[in-house]
């Protein structure tokens, strides 16, 4: 099945460029320049993923990306940020609010291509695993669901990834880079401070 990208960009000449390339590997492309617009296309038709820069005229995106993480029937679509914004404070304030992946500009179109590829696969179910039952945690690969003492946890599916990744090694203990070669995989970015956000992000809403 063709999936759908949003992409969240006010550089025209870049908006065309994602657009060509993307619809060139067998994706379907909506584009805006404009937060609330972004918004009211993730609510109207949810996309597969979103592409999203970070500075946009009113709603910026951090903005989108809180609001698409609060509402539970859109917290597991993949974000992926593309911005100018490259550093360390801005990557991890990136993550700490919901993204699954971080690309700064300028970039390779092929590399952000393989990016977009290997988030879709993550996002993708897990449909040959079983369930996983570890005290009051359930973990359901095939229905990408979460119940911690039968209330059902909302992931993105990176956190969701981490935590089925956690959970299928009980009583193991796993270095941070070990961790980001296993769940974020070969096209990354980040330090090893980005295991630790998505850690706390995971406990907090097992909590919750």
């Amino acid at each position: 099945m063709q999936k759908t990208i949003l992409v969240v960009e006010d550089e025209y000449d870049l908006v065309e460029l994602l657009k060509y390339n993307l619809e060139k590997e067998g994706f379907r492309v909506n584009c805006t320049s404009d937060g609330s617009l972004a918004l009211a296309e993730v609510r109207r038709n949810p996309p597969d993923l979103v592409i999203l820069d970070l500075m946009l005229p009113g709603i910026d995106g951090l903005e989108i990306c809180r609001h698409i993480r609060r509402h539970d029937e859109f917290a597991a679509i993949p974000i992926l940020m593309l911005t100018a914004r490259s550093d360390e404070a801005d990557i991890v304030v990136g993550f700490e609010i919901g993204a699954d992946d971080y690309v700064t500009k300028p970039f390779s179109m092929r590399e952000l291509i393989a990016r977009v590829r290997a988030l879709l696969r993550r996002h993708e179910p897990f449909t040959h695993r079983g369930m996983l039952i570890r005290g009051q945690l359930t973990i359901d690969p095939a229905a990408h669901m979460v119940t911690v003492n039968g209330h059902r946890v909302d992931l993105s599916a990176l956190e969701f990834r981490l935590l089925h990744y956690l959970a299928s090694h009980p009583a193991m203990v796993f270095s941070r880079d070990h961790l980001l070669d296993r769940v974020w995989g070969n096209h990354r970015s980040v330090t090893s401070r980005i295991v630790d956000v998505y850690i706390r992000r995971v406990r907090e809403k097992n909590r919750t």
